[in-house]
């Protein structure tokens, strides 16, 4: 009769440790399958803007205010854009952006603030980019047909060069 008791005690305790491996294998799972957030790149804080005057401040005084950003004008140093990314991370799938902030500081020729505008993700349009590709002037002509095209063409001299 020992023998019976033990065997059901470790049979229940077997049973047990099963339980909480698929509790702890679905705890696993569902945590990996939570959202991650990430934050890319710095916008200055409206506190900090405020310290920025409209036709007071120039390049120096706004760097040394909010710091200078990342990224300026592309064609001519007219402004400055600090922009602010959050993406979202979900288990496999394609990072996705949730949130975007971008503050503008556009400054005159003399280098004096001009405007500060603040931006985000709403406010942004998708630009179609346009490619240029070379049209290749082939059509229809087989990788064999071409090969074979260009023996007729090898002379004597281009084999002694």
């Amino acid at each position: 009769m020992a023998v019976f008791g033990l065997a059901r005690r470790a049979l229940g305790a077997s049973q047990g440790l099963a339980r909480k491996g698929v509790v702890l294998a679905l705890v696993v799972t569902l945590a990996a399958c939570s959202p991650v957030y990430r934050n890319h790149g710095y916008v200055p804080a409206e506190d900090e803007l405020a310290l920025v005057e409209v036709g007071v401040d120039t390049l120096d005084t706004v760097a040394q205010k909010i710091g200078r950003p990342s990224s300026g004008g592309l064609l001519n140093n007219e402004g400055w854009y600090y922009v602010q990314s959050r993406y979202r991370h979900f288990g496999p799938r394609e990072p996705k952006e949730i949130e975007r902030q971008v503050v503008a500081v556009t400054f005159n020729e003399s280098g004096v603030v001009e405007n500060i505008a603040r931006f985000g993700l709403e406010d942004g349009k998708v630009v179609e980019i346009s490619r240029r590709v070379t049209a290749t002037n082939i059509k229809g002509i087989s990788l064999i047909r071409q090969l074979l095209g260009n023996i007729g063409r090898i002379s004597p001299g281009d084999m002694i060069k």
